[in-house]
């Protein structure tokens, strides 16, 4: 093993998972009611160390499977946090990530092991460190993100009405949008297909189902909600 480093200081590196899900028309984050120290007791995100024969990437895949059971999930990295201050455990530099989850797809006893839920992303309750301020960061990356790229379907079912596309762009972007106008836009994206499915739960009438064609988008991938 070299030594060239030696002279210089050793931090600890970890990982933080901003898990975002939709359900009833509502942006949720899954939080962890900490039984651990430092903090416990307390609000946090789910995180955890980087392992010496692991990537940051990989580190913040593995932290979310151990809590939600799920791989393959849509993730991107938000940013490094590294106040000198920010844990009272040691000196820890974080590298945040956010991902979307289908709400009907976790593992719920993994996420009631960790003591995990869901909670309205306008009805957060006071976090720890600087996790605040990752959530923030995260949120706004989503945002422009989505509007221009289909990762909102990440957080729907397979199967899904136009309402439901609409309520998660009007979540996603805090505010509400135009139904005509928003429908003229989904017609113009051959990708976002009308199947012969009706969901009757809102009315007798029924709405019908919608799926995203992801073959179809790659052939002609401009998406703009």
């Amino acid at each position: 093993m070299t030594t060239y480093y030696n002279i210089n200081p050793k931090f600890y590196v970890s990982v933080d998972c901003i898990i975002f899900g939709f359900d009833k028309g509502e942006l949720k984050l899954l939080l962890l009611k900490r039984n651990f120290e430092p903090a416990m007791g307390e609000w946090s995100l789910m995180g955890g160390f980087v392992q010496e024969e692991e990537s940051i990437d990989d580190a913040a895949k593995r932290v979310l499977s151990e809590l939600t059971g799920l791989n393959d999930v849509y993730m991107q990295q938000v940013g490094a946090f590294g106040r000198i201050d920010r844990d009272p455990g040691e000196r820890v530099i974080s590298v945040a990530y956010y991902a979307l989850i289908n709400v009907n797809e976790y593992d719920r006893e993994l996420v009631q092991q960790h003591n995990a839920h869901w909670i309205k992303i306008d009805q957060l309750p006071e976090l720890i460190f600087d996790h605040p301020e990752m959530i923030a960061k995260a949120r706004e990356l989503m945002k422009h993100q989505a509007s221009d790229h289909p990762i909102g379907f990440n957080l729907l079912p397979e199967l899904f009405t136009l309402t439901q596309l609409q309520n998660l762009y009007e979540a996603i972007y805090g505010e509400p949008i135009d139904k005509r106008n928003f429908r003229k836009r989904v017609a113009t994206m051959d990708f976002i297909e009308k199947t012969e499915h009706i969901d009757k739960t809102g009315s007798k009438r029924g709405a019908f189902l919608y799926k995203f064609n992801d073959k179809a988008y790659l052939k002609d991938p401009k998406f703009k909600l």
